[in-house]
């Protein structure tokens, strides 16, 4: 059976810095980057604990190839992409959480 996969956008609370990922777990990768399960990481030496923007894909491989082409994109592009799925840039973490 071919597992799924989700690309996401994290920031920090000041919404200064994006980091995009891609994960077959998303509930278990937030709580990952909030919680700094690797120290040195790009997300921990951020601050970027708040989930601002999902997609899901059938596939992972659907997932990184998503991810590959959002990470090419200029950040005017990329808060466009955000702003229209989340408006206020709050932090879908808790409905993610609740899965």
């Amino acid at each position: 059976m071919e597992r799924g996969g989700c690309i996401y956008i994290m920031t920090n609370y000041q919404r200064t810095t994006l980091y995009i990922g891609v994960t077959s777990d998303l509930a278990v990768r937030i709580v990952q980057h909030r919680d700094k399960f690797n120290p040195n990481s790009f997300t921990a030496k951020y601050h970027l604990s708040v989930c601002i923007y999902y997609e899901i894909y059938p596939s992972i491989e659907e997932a990184i190839s998503r991810e590959k082409q959002l990470k090419k994109w200029n950040r005017s592009k990329k808060e466009t992409l955000i702003h229209a799925k989340n408006a206020e840039w709050k932090d879908l973490s808790p409905e993610i959480l609740c899965w």
